[in-house]
Parts: structure tokens; sequence; C-alpha cells
């Protein structure tokens, strides 16, 4: 029994010293960079190798499928159906042409119109526009997490051995010491605010709890081994604004406090994510609210109102889709947050499919899963551009400012503008979206009947 003391203090000590060094590279690679905002290019080195391997491995893919005349299914990017932008009027004009060669204003109803709507039907189910926004999207190069990609299966022992070795990559090192990391900087983020809340206002306060806030996010964003390109940062949100952006995640929030100072909204949780709301609000004025208070919109407009006038507070942090969506689009923003008078900074933001799908499908996954594969991804890469600041026109009404601030946001980020709300990703389609084509058509014919009528 006594033989084995001296070695397992050997063990002891080869673990201490383990542990001791690898503490000492995060301290001073990653969490001493993170505080000062800057970065040794670790990450660009790690991104361009894995560019490397995934072409590599996709040529790989492609050649063997070739020599064994397998066909490589690759997705589909526009659509299955070519669709061009034309009325109702129109296509039920053509359709009347080629069936009975009569004019649109001849009969005041025939029955070929109902050929419109069955083929309108039929391509909805086909290619539904708002279903595959809520599905990660499928890549064309295998980037060796066969989660996120499930047309390319095995070629050859070379491509099974480097996807089992980037397994034991992403979760015997990756994965503890994102954790690590991401441990440490919420840690902080508690311990900070909670310092810094109990200090009387003013400009040191101020002062310190923005840096906490930067330091702190800038560590998570680092758990993630998230590459960010900021563009346009001359645009930047100001005191006394709206920050608007396109919503893919929760770690939207993360990827955009990493580079500014931000008032978060948002409703009161329980647990742990209580806690940190609890700590954060003390040393910067959040909103925060109860879960009776959100379904008030006339309450919650009246805090944004508040906080948006005093020119002192920070810009407010929003994302008007109200659910996320899987980065290839832009769905319907609500107009509560374009009601309130107030400047809005779009920020667009996209991110790379490649290394990782940031995309949270919130009614597949829990939070807990998700940031597990979160974690377990290669990296998280994404640009970030900050567009200039927009006010509403004299005669523009809330939602045609909400649409015109998506459309932009929709146009520099190279995503999909619709028109559809976020919320058909858990609710059926509003009567109103039904009637709406039903006045369309009624008044196409009512108005061709009055048109008659009168000459």
């Amino acid at each position: 029994m006594f033989l084995l003391l001296p070695f397992d203090s050997l063990v002891v000590n080869l673990l201490g010293i383990s542990i001791t060094v690898l503490f000492t590279l995060l301290l001073v690679f990653i969490i001493v960079p993170a505080i000062f905002g800057v970065s040794f290019g670790i990450r660009k080195v790690y991104m361009k190798t894995l560019l490397k391997i995934f072409q590599w491995a996709t040529l790989r893919i492609e050649r063997g499928a070739k020599e064994k005349n397998h066909p490589l299914y690759k997705p589909y990017v526009n659509g299955i159906i070519a669709k061009e932008p034309t009325s109702l009027e129109e296509e039920i004009k053509e359709i009347r042409r080629s069936g009975s060669g009569k004019a649109l204003d001849t009969p005041e109803f025939e029955l070929s119109d109902i050929f419109y709507f069955c083929r309108k039907g039929i391509e909805t189910i086909m290619d539904d526009e708002v279903t595959k926004r809520f599905s990660a999207e499928e890549l064309e190069s295998w980037n060796l997490l066969s989660r996120t990609n499930y047309n390319f299966q095995y070629i050859s022992l070379r491509l099974t051995v480097l996807w089992g070795l980037g397994v034991l990559i992403r979760y015997c090192f990756l994965l503890p010491l994102r954790i690590a990391l991401a441990f440490t900087g919420i840690s902080l983020l508690v311990t900070g605010t909670t310092v810094v809340g109990y200090l009387p206002n003013g400009r040191c306060k101020e002062f310190l709890s923005k840096h906490v806030h930067l330091m702190c996010y800038r560590i998570c964003v680092r758990a993630l081994t998230a590459i960010i390109t900021y563009h346009d940062r001359e645009n930047r949100p100001r005191n006394g604004g709206i920050c608007v952006a396109n919503h893919t995640s929760p770690i939207d929030v993360i990827i955009l406090a990493s580079d500014g100072y931000y008032a978060m909204v948002g409703q009161i949780h329980g647990g742990l994510m209580g806690v940190i709301q609890r700590a954060m609000v003390k040393a910067c004025p959040h909103v925060w609210f109860e879960r009776s208070e959100v379904k008030d919109r006339h309450l919650v407009a009246k805090r944004l109102t508040e906080h948006v006038q005093d020119k002192s507070k920070l810009p407010i942090l929003i994302f008007p889709e109200g659910t996320c969506i899987n980065n290839t689009s832009v769905m319907m923003f609500k107009k509560g947050s374009f009601e309130i008078g107030a400047t809005v900074y779009p920020v667009a933001i996209k991110y790379d499919p490649q290394f990782g799908d940031a995309f949270w499908n919130s009614s597949k996954y829990g939070m807990v899963t998700y940031l597990l594969r979160m974690m377990t991804s290669w990296a998280i890469v994404c640009s970030v551009w900050y567009l200039p600041p927009m006010t509403r026109q004299p005669k523009e009404d809330a939602v045609q400012f909400a649409n015109r601030v998506k459309s932009a946001i929709a146009r520099q980020g190279g995503l999909v503008d619709l028109l559809w709300d976020g919320g058909l990703k858990r609710e059926k389609v509003k009567d109103a979206f039904k009637e709406e084509q039903q006045k369309l058509y009624s008044k196409m014919i009512v108005g061709n009947h009055e048109d008659r009528s009168r000459s």
C-alpha cells in the first residue's frame, strides 16, 4: 500500500501542473486579450485551416462519388419552383387567354379562375417560403459535422477517420475549454455588475459598468470561438435610440454586446437567468418586464418611450421579428418598437453556416441542447453591418417604417425580405391573410362589372 504513495503523488503533481498550465494559457491567450479587446489572430488562423480541410473533404467526396457512379445530391438554393413577381389579376388574365381565348373583361367569372388558386396552393405546399425558414440551412460542402448536412455519406476510410478525429477534438478539447470560458464570463458578469451596482450613480459607475459588460461578453464570445467582422462602426447605435437587428439565435445579444453597450429588453426569468438579470440591472438601466406586463402593449410602449426620451440612457437592443429565423431571410417586424418616435439604428447579422449552424429552432431544441450544439461546433463565424440611422418620415405609419427598416437590413445582409409573420412558426395563418386574397379577387371581378355598368 505504501509503495503506491509515490506514484499517487506523481499523478497528483502532474495533474496539478496540467491544470496550472491550462489556466495560464487561458489567462494569457484568451481572458486578458478579451479584457483589453485585442486578438492575437489565433482564431483566424484556425478558421483558414478549417476551410482548407473542408475543401479537401468535399473534393474527396465528390471524387469518390464520381468513381462509384453515386449521384451527389446538392440542395436547391433558389427554391423548387421558379416564380416571377406578378399580380393576381395578371396571372388570371394569362390563364383565361391560354384556356378560352377570352379577355379578362368579357366574363364576370370563369371556371378556369379556380386553376390559379389550385396552382398557388400546390406551389405553396411544394415550396413553402415560410416553413423552410425554421429549419437548418443545408450546405453545399461537408464541414465534418454530420448533424448539419445529411447529403454527404461515407466515401472512404480516410474521411471516416478524419470525422472521428474531429469528434474527439470538439468534445474532448474544445467543449471543456469553452465551458470553462463560459463559466468564467458569466461569473465575472454577475460578480462585476453586483459590485458596480453598489457604487453611487455617476461617470465612474457608468465607466466601470460599460467595461465590465464588454469584458464579460467578449469572454463569452471566445467561449463560442466566435469570429466576428464588424463593418461601418461609425454607425453604431447612440444613446436615446433603438438598435434593431434580424434574429437568428440568442447569441445575437452576445455578438452585438461584445462591440457596444446596450440596454436589454426582456421578460424577467427565474433560475440562473434571473440571477444574471438582477445583477445586470444594478449596474445598468436595463428594461425588464414581469410576465403579466409583457402582454400589455401600452405599458411596454410607455416604458420604452420613457427610456429613449432620456438621451443619457443607453440605446435599447430589440429584435422585432420576435422569434429566431434560420438566417436566410428577414420576416415581419412587429410595429411596437417603431411607434415610439425614436431614432432607429438598423443592424444586419449574417452567419457563415460552414463552421456551425447558429440558428436556434426553439420548437425542436431546448436551450441547454442548443448551447451544447453551439459549443461542439467548430466555430461561430459572422459579419455585422451597422447601417445609417433611420427616422420615421412625416406621412409614414409605424408599419411602413418597420418594413423600410427591414428591407434595408435584408438588402445589406443578403437575406430574403419576407412579409410573413414569424409567429407562423407556432401558429396557424390568420384569417386576415385569406380574406386579403378573397378581397383582391372580389375587387377584380366587381370592379370590372362596375366599369362595364358605367360604360
